[in-house]
């Protein structure tokens, strides 16, 4: 039983990065839209309805550092973790005028996203290139992710089904990455693969792909039942009561997504959610950061500024210790 888990879970990593989990595996919605997510951190905590709501600063030292830069900060004292901030503070200064303007912070923040991206394709593209020349054919990609299908793995005919599905999505997504149609993949077409989300021309199979997920019936469209469904299943959560938020996300539906309220989205309305045009989740980041350190509002921020506010950009062990302190009296 044990390598029948370690194979479900190695495919399942592997879907993971390509963005194509089965039905039933993406609870978070906001995951859906094609921005990249700045952090898998909750920006705000669910609370109870009477309470107020509850920032997590852990999604602004992810969005600013990155998640693994962020976990290194978080283990420096107080004094070492400004250090390096401020050493932050001269790489983002471009300009070298002691000073960080909005543009400058969103160039970084985009930086570090962009950095996220690279090194997660340059992972995938060592596992996958078997014989390390400059392009990956489907055969390649198929034999790693799908090896199981080939092994004769008795536990993997449970789910084989799941696995071909996958696997049909995966075979149609490589050949639309396949811009030249020559079979493989080059390390260009190869990031459109794994981050669709990040190239223009897989706009459309992204929406299909997602449309597929969601709508249970098929009949090409998302209903208000499949659309909270996907965030939320009380059977897989076993019935418990529903947070408050899926009833936010109800009315959002009505009044935000099902925009000619006919009482399902379309496929534009789907492309609408998916890639929203009025908003920038960098920019409003930026926005954020700006309003918790620029102390006298100039629209600059100065060394002295960020560092007075240490804790907004990144964490320490004081924050660290903080957040386990939470914790332990909470339980």
């Amino acid at each position: 039983m044990t390598s029948f888990f370690f194979i479900l879970c190695s495919i399942l990593i592997i879907s993971c990065y390509a963005g194509i989990l089965p039905t039933g595996t993406q609870n978070n919605h906001k995951s859906r839209v094609l921005d990249l997510p700045l952090s898998q951190q909750e920006h705000f905590a669910d609370t109870n309805k009477d309470e107020k709501v509850e920032h997590n600063a852990e999604y602004d030292h992810e969005a600013f550092l990155g998640a693994e830069e962020a976990k290194k900060f978080d283990k420096l004292s107080v004094e070492e973790s400004k250090k390096r901030l401020g050493t932050l503070f001269d790489r983002i200064d471009k300009d070298h005028n002691s000073t960080i303007t909005k543009q400058e912070l969103k160039d970084w923040i985009k930086s570090v996203q962009t950095r996220y991206i690279t090194g997660d394709v340059e992972r995938q593209w060592l596992q996958m290139n078997n014989d390390s020349n400059q392009e990956i054919s489907w055969n390649e990609y198929d034999k790693v992710t799908y090896y199981a299908l080939y092994d004769n793995v008795p536990e993997v005919k449970q789910v084989t089904d799941q696995y071909l599905r996958l696997q049909k999505k995966d075979r149609r997504r490589f050949l639309k990455a396949d811009e030249d149609g020559n079979g493989s993949l080059n390390k260009r077409e190869f990031i459109d693969f794994i981050h669709p989300e990040q190239s223009f021309r897989m706009k459309d199979l992204v929406i299909t792909e997602t449309i597929e997920d969601i709508d249970k019936n098929n009949d090409g469209f998302i209903s208000l039942e499949e659309f909270i469904t996907d965030m939320w299943d009380s059977n897989e959560n076993n019935h418990t009561t529903e947070p408050d938020w899926v009833d936010v996300e109800r009315k959002n539906f009505r009044n935000y997504r099902d925009l000619d309220h006919d009482g399902k989205m379309s496929r534009k309305e789907v492309e609408l959610w998916l890639m929203p045009t009025d908003y920038d989740n960098i920019q409003a980041e930026t926005e954020h950061l700006f309003h918790e350190a620029d102390k006298n509002q100039d629209d600059q921020l100065t060394k002295e500024e960020i560092l007075d506010k240490h804790d907004v950009f990144v964490g320490s062990q004081a924050t660290d210790w903080g957040a386990e302190l939470t914790v332990h009296n909470d339980l």
